[in-house]
């Protein structure tokens, strides 16, 4: 029991040494296997004004890793980002620094998670005064429904070879945190949301989601809203229409284009667009949680390399 408990300080006194003290508050788990590499899937479309993306991630339990589903949510309050989680290895350790809300877009270990999060910032959309405008260069959205877009193309760059790579460190993506990631680092943060966590919550209780059932190849890789016992259904139905996986010919990500996508129907168990196309927010921040490339970016808008 103490040689684990030495094993297990002398790792978080590595990663400590690599990452920023206030990007280090998240790391809750620490473990000697290697996550799997990240999904291909496509990415739901957006259900409305005001949601942004949070991509998938392997959490881990005590079955081993399981697949958290990427999805949309509300962000905690206008202006704030989401810095996805990551896993960072350190003498031959694996630990988790979770995901947090601020406003700019911070370290998560130069992995890239597509759809605007290209492994540095985030290029798939950028707060406008109160509302969230879109790049629907990288983001699917229905422009017919949500207005506040935009496209800036030069943010796509297709690679013949997809590093899909799901930590920092050897063996995986040698990446270190920049001047503008440090900066966010140090910027007020909110941790995962309640619906984010019960979000992560209830992919631990299905099978499905593990690495040992389904090889790293998740049925459910995405899905339109955070996934509750309510509305599991409607996840189901509409991730076996509209998020199946989708390649070029240089495997390279190329999700569907939007006209491929139908708006839910609205019954009793489909989901509503915000009215009057305006964000709901959150009354207080919830404090109960919680392939890199060669340029450098703003993390609140500017171009990513790789569009999945």
């Amino acid at each position: 029991m103490r040689s684990i408990r030495a094993i297990r300080t002398l790792f978080l006194a590595l990663l400590v040494s690599i990452v920023p003290a206030s990007s280090f508050a998240g790391v809750f788990v620490s473990i000697n296997i290697a996550p799997p590499v990240l999904p291909v899937y496509t990415q739901p479309i957006c259900p409305g004004d005001g949601y942004l993306w949070t991509p998938g991630y392997w959490a881990y339990g005590e079955a081993g890793y399981f697949w958290v589903p990427g999805t949309w949510v509300l962000a905690p309050q206008p202006g704030f980002l989401w810095t996805p989680g990551y896993w960072g290895v350190a003498g031959g350790l694996y630990g988790w620094h979770a995901g947090y809300w601020g406003p700019h877009v911070g370290f998560y270990g130069g992995v890239n998670y597509g759809y605007g999060y290209g492994g540095v910032g985030f290029f798939g959309g950028r707060w406008e005064g109160g509302h969230f405008a879109y790049n629907t260069a990288v983001m699917h959205v229905n422009t017919t429904i949500v207005h506040n877009t935009y496209i800036d193309n030069t943010v796509i760059h297709n690679t013949t070879v997809i590093n899909r790579t799901s930590f920092n460190g050897p063996g995986g993506v040698n990446a270190r945190p920049n001047g503008q990631e440090m900066a966010a680092a140090r910027e007020q943060h909110v941790q995962a949301t309640s619906e984010q966590m019960s979000h992560e919550h209830f992919a631990s209780t299905n099978r499905a989601n593990f690495a040992s059932v389904n090889g790293g190849r998740p049925a459910t890789a995405a899905v339109s809203h955070p996934m509750t016992n309510a509305n599991m259904a409607t996840h189901t139905a509409y991730n076996n229409n509209a998020s199946r996986p989708a390649y070029n010919a240089n495997n390279a990500y190329h999700p569907a284009n939007n006209n491929a996508y139908k708006a839910p129907v609205n019954n009793n168990n489909a989901y509503k667009a915000p009215a009057n196309n305006q964000p709901k927010y959150n009354e207080a921040p919830h404090q109960n949680a919680g392939q890199p490339h060669n340029e450098s970016h703003p993390n609140n808008g500017g171009g990513e390399h790789e569009r999945r």
